[in-house]
């Protein structure tokens, strides 16, 4: 039991910024380290759903409020996911042979590819969180918020099943770390309970059709990333998995916000 939660302590270390204690990598601990992975959604989906609320209540600006929800996940994950997508957009912007595209994953300098999606990417991101922020609070509907910040937990269920699901492309980095090192049955078995807790308190807290617009816009990027992954790397890395976090993301909230904004 420990170990399980030493685990957590690992996952919580290694995907955010909160401060929990330090402990050694063991190939005990790191067997359930994957199993943890949706809490630090779960704290990252409550972040942003209590600054929402906090910002209807206290009146602040659709924009203000937008850009600092906008601005929540990355600083609580100290933009460990965002590097991965960043990096991904690079490699796959180079339309290399595989090798190479594994070449510019490591290499730690930004592209244009890089610096032209990212800059798409906060704007797309930030303009959805405003109008899905801005709707919410003058019709008093926050389904469409609760199922976003239930993403959160999700797409990290999903990432982690890539993880000990798909094969690595790279003899080293993280996701051959997780994947090397977990216990892969009772991972699986541990993630899949996340998927279906997740989506089950999605339906009951924001409502079925919201939960099922936001899960499945998350299993169809799920789908194209296992593909893409396969067909130009070879496999997943962990910044393959950063991008998929990121991509999810995204396009459920923009989902999300195009469903409130056609249903109020």
């Amino acid at each position: 039991m420990k170990n399980v939660l030493y685990g957590g302590l690992i996952a919580c270390s290694m995907y955010s910024k909160f401060p929990v204690p330090t402990v050694a990598w063991t190939k005990e601990r790191m067997r359930y380290a994957l199993c943890w992975f949706p809490l630090v959604g779960i704290f990252c989906g409550a972040a942003v759903w209590l600054w929402l609320r906090l910002s209807a209540f206290g009146q602040v600006h659709p924009v203000t409020a937008g850009c600092i929800g906008a601005a929540l996940p990355v600083l609580l994950t100290g933009g460990i996911h965002m590097d991965g997508f960043l990096d991904t957009l690079d490699a796959r912007g180079s339309y290399a042979e595989r090798e190479k595209k594994l070449e510019i994953l490591k290499d730690p300098h930004m592209g244009a590819f890089a610096v032209i999606g990212g800059m798409v990417y906060v704007l797309l991101y930030v303009g959805a969180m405003v109008q899905l922020y801005a709707d919410a609070a003058a019709a008093g509907q926050w389904e469409g918020v609760k199922a976003f910040c239930m993403v959160f937990s999700l797409e990290r269920a999903f990432s982690g099943m890539s993880v000990v699901s798909f094969p690595c492309a790279k003899d080293s980095g993280i996701a051959r770390s997780f994947s090397d090192g977990a216990q892969k049955r009772v991972t699986r078995i541990v993630l899949l309970i996340w998927m279906a807790g997740t989506g089950a308190g999605a339906a009951a807290y924001a409502g079925v059709k919201e939960a099922a617009a936001a899960g499945s816009t998350v299993v169809l990027v799920f789908i194209y990333y296992g593909r893409m992954a396969k067909r130009e790397f070879g496999g997943i890395t962990g910044d393959l998995a950063g991008w998929f976090l990121q991509v999810a993301e995204l396009m459920a909230l923009l989902v999300l916000t195009v469903w409130e904004k056609w249903s109020l």
